[in-house]
């Protein structure tokens, strides 16, 4: 099992369920689309060279790579395939060190010719403006096989996450509609998340924000008279899209609303 490490005081409570690391790694790599690779560089043995690095995946979470021969990190991978890719949340935040990210590391190498076909589409399923340039002779297809990964859900939430749990784990059923689902839920029901934190965290707030969502539940930030704080909240069963979480959080505020008369 994969370490975690939760900040805060100690409770009573049981831990609310949520997605493993391991989960919430491919879905940070699912959303994604470019992230940071370090490579060891040739020009300075031993020091650590960053690229900024567009990234496919594969079926198992891989990333592929599509480089050029004449490109410094290309020639690094060449002499020396040990390499880690920083990935971050697409969508620009104001507390970057409060938001997850994830760093694998692994040997990134040529794909085999065999496969490369596959790693094409993997590739251009995610960034098809690479087809002006993906048949250059100075082009060429990599993988990195993924050794190890540390996964950090913001602060005080981290821990390594084993390759094989990763390759075999899944992205989040929500991850394409969470972001939708937290404006609306923000924007339009923003009420309805104060009357939650009370009902199902025994919370009082001034007011409530929904910063993420997944299939088994939703974290929210509250304003209360002790300052800002954090708050999971589980669903009262596991979702699989959009239309069935907006059904199961009808639900639960007309169970809070029944609570508070």
């Amino acid at each position: 099992m994969s370490a975690r490490k939760h900040a805060g005081p100690a409770t009573d409570h049981p831990a609310v369920p949520q997605p493993s690391f391991a989960e919430q790694a491919r879905t940070l790599m699912h959303l994604g689309r470019v992230g940071s690779l370090s490579t060891l560089s040739r020009q300075q043995p031993g020091y650590p060279f960053g690229s900024v690095m567009p990234y496919g995946l594969d079926g198992r979470g891989r990333p592929i790579l599509l480089i050029s021969t004449m490109a410094m990190h290309t020639q690094n991978v060449r002499a020396d395939p040990r390499t880690s890719l920083l990935v971050t949340p697409p969508a620009v935040t104001t507390d970057p060190l409060g938001a997850a990210r994830l760093t694998l590391i692994g040997n990134t190498a040529v794909v085999p010719s065999q496969e490369s076909a596959e790693a094409r589409g993997f590739y251009l399923a995610r960034h098809p403006h690479s087809q002006y340039w993906v048949d250059f002779e100075d082009f060429a297809f990599y993988r990195m096989e993924v050794v190890d990964l540390y996964y950090v859900g913001g602060f005080g939430v981290m821990g390594w996450v084993p390759a094989p749990e990763y390759e075999r784990a899944q992205p989040d059923p929500l991850a394409e509609d969470a972001d939708e689902i937290t404006r609306h839920m923000n924007v339009d029901h923003a009420e309805a998340l104060v009357l939650l934190a009370r009902a199902f965290a025994g919370m009082d707030s001034q007011t409530a924000s929904m910063t993420a969502v997944d299939r088994l539940g939703f974290n929210l930030r509250l304003q209360t008279r002790d300052g800002a704080r954090g708050a999971r909240i589980a669903f009262l069963r596991e979702v699989r899209n959009a239309g069935e979480t907006r059904d199961v959080l009808v639900e639960m505020v007309k169970q809070a609303r029944s609570q508070a008369e």
